[in-house]
C-alpha cells in the first residue's frame, strides 16, 4: 500500500516505549509516533494517553530515506476531528471549535483555556519606580558576580591540571 505524507490513516498501537509508540497502519507497515507528537499538552508518561491495541488516527508527517515512517496523533486529531462532535482518539470529549483556529459559533464554556506562552514585557525605565529599578540593578549585579566567580573557579581548576 502506498502512503502519502500529510494523509490521515487509522492505525493500531502495537508497542509503547519511553520515547514514543509504534502504530501499525496496515498489515505490513508500522510507523512511529514520537512522544512529542502524541498530544498538544506535555506528555510525561505515554501510557496515560495510549494503550496497546488501541485504534488511533495518525497523520504521516514524514518518511526518511530508510523508509521509516514518522506519525503524529495530535496533528491527525486537530485536522480531522475538530468539528465532529464525537470523542477524540483518546476517548475524551471533543471540544468542537476549540483549538488554535477558533471558529464562529463555538461554545467557550466547553473550551479549555488557551495555553499561550508569551514573554513578559519589560517596562521602560520611565515606567519603573525607584525600588523596581534598584531591584533590577541588584539582580543583574548578582548574576554578573556569579558568572565572574564561575569563570575564575574554572580558570583556577584548569591551571592546576596543567602542572601535573
Amino acid at each position: 500500500m502506498q502512503f502519502e505524507v500529510g494523509k490521515i490513516y487509522d492505525g493500531v498501537v502495537k508497542g509503547i516505549t519511553a520515547y514514543g509508540a509504534f502504530v501499525e497502519i496496515d498489515k505490513n507497515t508500522t510507523g512511529m509516533v514520537h512522544i512529542s507528537e502524541i498530544a498538544n499538552s506535555y506528555v510525561n508518561d505515554i501510557k496515560e494517553h495510549l494503550k496497546e491495541n488501541q485504534t488511533v488516527k495518525v497523520k504521516i508527517i514524514g518518511v526518511n530515506e530508510a523508509g521509516k515512517i514518522s506519525l503524529s496523533i495530535k496533528k491527525a486529531v486537530d485536522g480531522d476531528n475538530a468539528d465532529s462532535g464525537k470523542n477524540d482518539s483518546y476517548g475524551n470529549e471533543n471540544t468542537a471549535g476549540c483549538g488554535d483556529n477558533y471558529r464562529t459559533g463555538y461554545d467557550a464554556s466547553k473550551c479549555p483555556p488557551p495555553s499561550v506562552w508569551e514573554t513578559k514585557k519589560q517596562p521602560s525605565a520611565s515606567e519603573m519606580s525607584f525600588e523596581d529599578m534598584l531591584n533590577k540593578f541588584k539582580q543583574s549585579s548578582e548574576e554578573k558576580i556569579g558568572e565572574l566567580k564561575r569563570n575564575i573557579d574554572n580558570k583556577r581548576k584548569g591551571s592546576s591540571r596543567r602542572g601535573r
